[in-house]
């Protein structure tokens, strides 16, 4: 139990929105308008977050794994995130042990405050989970008569300048969900594991890209394509990030090696920071993360004693 910073009302947080850290200070609200009444225009954060879908139309190439690990790294180096689970699978909330009581859909189809669906996880980074609900919140976004790939933009409005970074995990398919996060983001950042159909997946995401800048009029920049799954021992991933790196250039981030440590992590319900911190794992998402923060390419050696045991 906390003590209201603004009424003194002691109550258990339970929303994102009930917790500000100013400083060194950290002060509790029972509710919005105790904290708007205490902080005022600094009731939200005033800079306007960084917004990336983390997005691939072919599964099983690592965009959850990805997304959960780039917040929760960024969220290590003292930014606030907010991550948000598109999927209907719910695979955001599984992997961190998290199930809110309200979800994407309820910000979507009923209007909720988001701060009222937001959930405190972990340090810095808040979570909007999502559950088979959405499949719901599909059909109703096909229903609406215009602008249907703008809701999440304006539903979100409100919490767009609380946070620094919004990541945004996105189902493996071109659903209207996946159209109002790309319509939301600001950039994409693509997981490719190292196949060959992974590689026609990187195609796909691009056309759809143009197409969204085409028809619904919003550029999209690809802040990086990231080889997921790499196996320095094969040739198939090294080719692989050969012919991505052909592609993409300095745009291509290095290779996560593939981890029995990463693919453990979830079934503990903890992100790889959390569950094995001196991996390899742990080791390249914190190199994609400081790649993604301060946009230096940076350089490692993939011996073959890396690619499975970390």
């Amino acid at each position: 139990m906390v003590t209201c910073s603004a009424c003194g009302h002691s109550f258990s947080p339970q929303f994102a929105y009930q917790v500000a850290t100013l400083g060194s200070e950290r002060r509790h609200f029972c509710q919005l308008e105790c904290r708007k009444r205490s902080l005022g225009s600094e009731a939200f954060r005033g800079k306007r977050a960084r917004r990336v879908a983390i997005l691939n139309q072919k599964g099983g190439t690592g965009k959850t794994t990805t997304a959960i690990n780039l917040a929760a790294g960024l969220a290590e180096r003292g930014s606030e995130v907010l991550l948000i689970d598109t999927d209907a699978q719910g695979n955001v909330g599984a992997s961190l042990g998290i199930h809110g009581e309200r979800t994407l859909y309820h910000i979507i189809v009923d209007g909720m405050d988001p701060m009222e669906v937001v959930v405190p996880v972990r340090g810095n980074l808040d979570v909007v989970t999502a559950d088979a609900t959405l499949a719901a919140a599909e059909v109703w976004l096909a229903r609406l008569d215009g602008a249907r790939d703008e809701v999440l933009t304006k539903r979100l409005a409100s919490v767009g300048r609380r946070y620094q970074y919004i990541i945004l995990d996105c189902g493996p398919s071109l659903s209207l969900l996946n159209q109002n996060a790309l319509r939301l983001a600001d950039e994409v950042l693509i997981p490719v594991s190292c196949d060959y159909l992974a590689l026609v997946g990187v195609k796909q995401v691009l056309r759809t890209l143009k197409d969204v800048d085409r028809h619904l009029g919003h550029a999209v920049r690809v802040a990086g394509v990231v080889p997921t799954f790499f196996d320095g021992r094969t040739n198939l991933s090294r080719e692989a990030v050969d012919t991505l790196r052909g592609h993409f250039q300095e745009r291509l981030f290095e290779p996560i090696r593939r981890s029995t440590r990463l693919a453990e992590a979830p079934s503990r319900r903890q992100t790889i920071f959390e569950y094995a911190p001196d991996s390899h794992g742990a080791e390249d998402y914190r190199r994609l993360v400081a790649r993604f923060v301060d946009g230096i390419p940076t350089h490692v050696e993939h011996g073959a004693d890396q690619t499975t045991g970390g």
